[in-house]
């Protein structure tokens, strides 16, 4: 009986995979396709090119008046002058440690939290929610343990975004779980009340909010429960957004199967033993990416609060771009502001990505 003994397969030839095979087949296909390939690679050359002349190889780095910049690339003079505005709005230079530490315990404790290895997470992040923003308010307004009072008109640049944003985000998130499960629930009068309020709000734009948090509920007060702006302006962010967050959690509620529901009924679990340990969590999980896009858009809605009066990181910006000894490098006071949001949206969508591939489990769609 004889034998046949066949040869291993070969490697695909170096020419039809990785990045070359990929380029052949979707970029060079064709003379057509070469030809736009190769115009369009033009201009996107030129154009980076021309990007990086301006904002690195021309650029003026060093200097503290509008002198110090004489070329024709980026004046980033304006935002190193402007910096500290930038970051902390008008806030008093010496007590500028105090925002400064705010930045830092802030970046410490998120970092911890993102760190999959830290031990003791979970008490960290109880920590972070339950008794950091008493802290952080404390340090940032003062009035106590011998701080001088910073009255919150005082603040502005990246502070400003970040407390809105922060504040937005902790206190929407479970607002909205309760209004989604508010808007499922048996009971026609809560579910009612959910709905409407879930519904009137989500009509109703921002600016509108904050206008009104601002302007018309002074009027609704007397002259002793006088309220700060900065926080009606944190009531009317926080209230608009858990009626969007409502929404995304609804729908991951209705995305788990019911086979989940009767499981929990078939092992005895009350209505919100079953919600925390079986329904809730996978809704969670389904929902992550809705709910980091609700982040990034209620992070980059803070810009909004220059309608009130409040300077935000793109507000500073603004009020820079008017002083007449800076006028004219406005690009460079925009970039910068962009990049910021920039880094902080995009932070934000890879962790999400990352959660998204480590709980990859269970029921998606």
């Amino acid at each position: 009986m004889s034998h046949h003994n066949f040869q291993p397969d070969l490697p695909p030839p170096a020419n039809t995979v990785g990045i070359i095979g990929w380029a052949r087949q979707h970029l060079f296909s064709s003379i057509t396709n070469s030809i736009v390939t190769l115009f369009l690679a033009y201009f996107a050359i030129t154009g980076l090119w021309a990007v990086i002349q301006w904002a690195f190889i021309n650029a003026d780095w060093i200097g503290d008046t509008r002198d110090a910049c004489s070329s024709d690339g980026a004046c980033w003079v304006f935002i190193n002058v402007r910096f500290d505005q930038f970051m902390f709005g008008f806030y008093p230079a010496d007590q500028l440690w105090r925002p400064k530490l705010f930045y830092f315990t802030l970046a410490i404790f998120i970092s911890l939290l993102v760190i999959e290895k830290t031990p003791g997470r979970k008490w960290i992040w109880l920590f972070f929610v339950n008794v950091y923003p008493f802290f952080a308010g404390f340090l940032l307004y003062g009035g106590v343990f011998g701080l001088e009072v910073v009255d919150t008109h005082l603040w502005g640049g990246l502070l400003v975004t970040l407390v809105i944003a922060i504040v937005g985000i902790v206190v929407s998130l479970p607002i909205g779980v309760a209004l989604a499960l508010g808007r499922r629930s048996e009971m026609p009068i809560i579910r009612s009340i959910c709905t409407v309020y879930i519904e009137i709000w989500r009509g109703v734009p921002l600016i509108t909010v904050l206008f009104m948090a601002s302007v018309l509920l002074p009027l609704f007060l007397t002259s002793e429960m006088e309220m700060d702006k900065l926080f009606r302006a944190l009531i009317g962010v926080v209230l608009f957004s858990a009626a969007y967050m409502a929404e995304v959690i609804r729908g991951g509620l209705q995305a788990i199967p019911r086979g989940q529901y009767e499981a929990a009924d078939a092992l005895g679990l009350s209505y919100w033993k079953s919600m925390y340990l079986i329904v809730l969590p996978q809704a969670l999980k389904i929902t992550i990416p809705s709910i980091v896009n609700t982040f990034i858009g209620l992070f980059k809605d803070t810009s909004l609060v220059l309608i009130i009066g409040m300077f935000d990181v793109l507000g500073i910006g603004q009020a820079a771009n008017s002083d007449p000894e800076w006028l004219g490098f406005s690009t460079e006071s925009y970039v910068f502001v962009a990049l910021v949001f920039w880094t902080f949206c995009f932070s934000m969508s890879r962790y999400s990505i990352f959660l998204e591939n480590k709980l990859h489990t269970g029921h998606k769609r």
